[in-house]
């Protein structure tokens, strides 16, 4: 069972997270609980594939527990589902900010949200596994080990980021349709909202600096990587 992928589930609703819990195991994934974000943090060192937080919780929110799993290096690629108790365009945009590659809203469908893990394991396998070196001008993005470098100088970007940068430095170019970039970098059987794009394109273009403008916006279409000249 060495194969086995491993949740890790924090919520502080003891009940819920008991019924979560006997779904996912249900379904052949070891599950690793924490009642709270400080927990949830500690039990990164069991080297979960997949995390998934509750919004609303005590000592760390899930806000807060996101945010450091992005700054660690080690845990930067962890694929991150929030519970939410309430719709919020606000609170899904924050947690996009900080990296988050999905959203569930409560009460939460069993059915759903294995599906859903398994969409968000299937695409983090699908990025570790495209290897090669893409490169466009200063940028070079390396697949195999997960790098990207501006101007020869390792640079961070959280996984949806580094994904999105990845799409538009392949199709160089090419006008890539907002369909098509949500597609492609979060999958089709993954629900995001409408900002979601725009959201990653801001921070990607923060860290791209004097390079921002080589990402163009379409208006009403997308948008589209120029090629160096």
């Amino acid at each position: 069972m060495s194969n086995m992928k491993k949740i890790l589930l924090a919520d502080d609703e003891k009940d819920i997270l008991e019924f979560l819990q006997y779904n996912l195991e249900k379904e052949g994934f070891a599950v690793i609980t924490a009642a709270n974000g400080e927990e949830a943090l500690s039990l990164l060192i069991e080297n979960p594939d997949l995390a998934i937080l509750d919004i609303m919780m005590p000592k760390l929110n899930g806000f807060e527990v996101c945010a450091k799993i992005r700054e660690n290096k080690k845990t930067a690629a962890l694929p991150v589902i929030f519970l939410t108790a309430k719709s919020s365009e606000q609170d899904e945009i924050k947690g996009l900010e900080l990296g988050a590659n999905d959203f569930i809203l409560k009460p939460i469908s069993p059915l759903k949200l294995i599906a859903r893990v398994k969409a968000n394991l299937r695409k983090a396998a699908s990025v570790l596994h495209d290897g090669g070196i893409l490169s466009n001008g200063s940028i070079t993005i390396d697949r195999e080990k997960y790098k990207i470098f501006l101007e020869n100088e390792e640079t961070f970007f959280p996984r949806k980021e580094y994904e999105l940068l990845s799409y538009l430095c392949e199709n160089s170019g090419k006008i890539l349709t907002r369909v098509a970039i949500l597609q492609n970098v979060w999958g089709s059987d993954i629900y995001v909202v409408d900002r979601t794009i725009d959201v990653h394109i801001r921070k990607i273009r923060e860290k791209l600096g004097s390079h921002a403008d080589m990402i163009e916006t379409i208006k009403g279409v997308g948008y589209r990587m120029k090629n160096a000249s």
